[in-house]
């Protein structure tokens, strides 16, 4: 018969060998395998870019004053621009992501990273570009432009990044 002690230590050490390989699984991340990365063409109407690289077929970012999602003069002017670039090319389907600087909760610059594509998205619409082509995001503080910790840095991550998501 065996005693209570002996069955413990048995599903002690087989509770500790579930743990070990638990761990060494966690701990075994796979990278992908970068050689395997399609490269990017050059030019610029071959590649699914984005506004922030300028590789979007002339889309063009737009920015917000802090804590806003309103739109500027500047911002609506650009946005009539991308209409037209996007009313060019009927093919040309995008997505807005809306971006925040890096100050205030996750929450709260989700939220308003989520209201800048909104508004940007609804003024596109508003313009004559199918509802379809468009779709939105919410970075929030998670993609900054710019690390940085100063005024200018902040101005350069409160933006709607234009991705062209199909040609």
């Amino acid at each position: 018969m065996t005693s209570h002690r002996a069955i413990l230590r048995r599903t002690s050490l087989v509770f500790a060998l579930i743990a070990m390989i638990s761990v060494a699984s966690c701990s075994k991340t796979q990278k992908p395998d970068e050689s395997s990365t399609p490269q990017a063409p050059a030019a610029d109407d071959n590649v699914m870019g984005d506004s922030d690289s300028g590789k979007a077929s002339g889309l063009q970012t737009v920015h917000f004053p802090y804590d806003s999602f309103v739109l500027d003069s500047e911002g609506k002017s650009i946005l009539k621009s991308n209409a037209e670039i996007l009313k060019s090319k009927p093919s040309l389907k995008i997505q807005v992501e809306g971006h925040c600087d890096q100050r205030g909760g996750i929450q709260y610059n989700i939220a308003l990273g989520e209201k800048r594509a909104n508004v940007a998205k609804k003024y596109l619409e508003d313009l004559g570009v199918g509802s379809d082509r468009i779709t939105t995001i919410s970075y929030g503080k998670e993609r900054p432009t710019d690390p940085g910790t100063t005024e200018e840095a902040y101005a350069k991550n409160r933006r709607d990044n234009f991705a062209v998501t199909s040609r």
